[in-house]
This record gives structure tokens, C-alpha cells and sequence, in this order.
């Protein structure tokens, strides 16, 4: 094998690595991550909500493609079309094959990771959402509340806390979450007895 023969074979296994990587992403396939914590660089990125932190290693799968690929690209470029030495040609692709997947780094550090953020579990606490029932819950049975978390329309199955019926369109509280199913009370019996404490306590005052 020749020194251009080794630069083709190095550019086409980049090129096709690259090519994975793309489909892979538009497909949302995860792809192995070569995670090394010893002697590579990382970046760590502070995220701006939730204090979370994320690593991307420059050691990985799409930055190893775009090494292969510019370290190919280059050296056989320079070996045909140029009186450079045999290793001066190789320092050169090194450089290149480098330059290329600093550039992809960069692009993962600071425009793809930069806008994720670790999942806070406090974020989908069902106590306490309130909600409107979409499907009447019948006396002792279940039906369906649509609320708003995260920014998202969700739904859930629901069940009355006191086992009564509750009619749909209701203001409805979660006061317990089990097993996928959420214990609920309308909205108007709990801002009724807040008002009917503060009422007593007015009046023993």
C-alpha cells in the first residue's frame, strides 16, 4: 500500500464516519461515545438553569471522523499533487486532520451542548399542579386532567381524593401522585377552606 492509498483509505472511512453521524443525529440514533477522563481535554459547560454542568470530550465519534477525514483529505492531496517530502506531507495532514476536529469540538461545545440542561426532577413534581379535568371523573372511578408543565400540554389519569364525583372543565389540585395516577381536589374547596381558616382565625382575633 502507498502513502496515497493510506491517505484515500483514511479520507473515505472519515467521510462515511461523517456521513453516519449525520444520519444518525436527523434519526436521533445514539452512537457509541468514547468517554476518556485521563490525558484528553474536556469542556465543561455551566448551564444557565438548574446549575448543571455538561462534558463533551474531544475525543469522540464525530470528532475522530473529521480527523480521518481532513488528516486523508490533506495527505493525499499533498502526495499527488505536490514535491512535498513523505513526512513533512505527514506533519502537514496531522495538522489538518487536527485543525478539522477541533472544529467540530468547538461546534459541539458551543452551539449544541451549550443549549442542553440536565433534567431537575423538581421540575415535574405532580403535587401541587392544578390542572382542568378533560374527562369526568366518575364517583370511586378515574378520568383525565390536562395541565401545563415545562412549557408542554400534558395529561394524566386522575382520581378524585375524596372519591367524589368531578364533573369536566373543573379547577382541579394534585395532592398525590401514585402509580401514574394523580389524587386530585377541585380548586374551589381548597381556596374555600383557606378562606374559612382565615375567617375563624379574624375571628378569634
Amino acid at each position: 500500500m502507498t502513502w496515497a492509498d493510506f491517505y484515500l483509505v483514511c479520507f473515505l472511512v472519515g467521510f462515511i464516519l461523517s456521513l453516519l453521524s449525520v444520519v444518525a443525529g436527523s434519526l436521533h440514533i445514539h452512537l457509541p461515545h468514547l468517554d476518556l477522563h485521563h490525558g484528553v481535554p474536556h469542556v465543561h459547560i455551566g448551564h444557565a438553569h438548574g446549575g448543571g454542568h455538561s462534558a463533551v470530550s474531544f475525543v469522540n465519534f464525530g470528532t475522530i471522523a473529521a480527523f480521518l477525514a481532513w488528516f486523508g483529505g490533506t495527505g493525499y492531496l499533498l502526495t499527488e499533487y505536490s514535491t512535498l517530502w513523505i513526512f513533512t506531507a505527514l506533519a502537514v495532514s496531522v495538522f489538518s486532520g487536527m485543525g478539522g476536529a477541533a472544529l467540530v469540538f468547538l461546534f459541539l461545545a458551543k452551539v449544541l451542548v451549550a443549549h442542553e440542561r440536565p433534567l431537575d426532577p423538581a421540575d415535574y413534581e405532580m403535587v401541587g399542579v392544578l390542572g382542568r379535568v378533560s374527562g369526568r371523573i366518575r364517583a370511586g372511578g378515574t378520568g383525565e386532567m390536562i395541565f401545563s408543565q415545562e412549557g408542554s400540554r400534558r395529561s394524566a389519569a386522575v382520581r378524585s381524593e375524596d372519591g367524589t364525583e368531578i364533573v369536566r372543565d373543573t379547577e382541579v389540585v394534585v395532592t398525590r401522585f401514585e402509580k401514574g395516577i394523580a389524587y386530585v381536589r377541585r380548586w374551589e374547596d381548597l381556596t374555600g377552606a383557606d378562606e374559612d381558616s382565615n375567617q375563624e382565625n379574624q375571628t378569634q382575633a
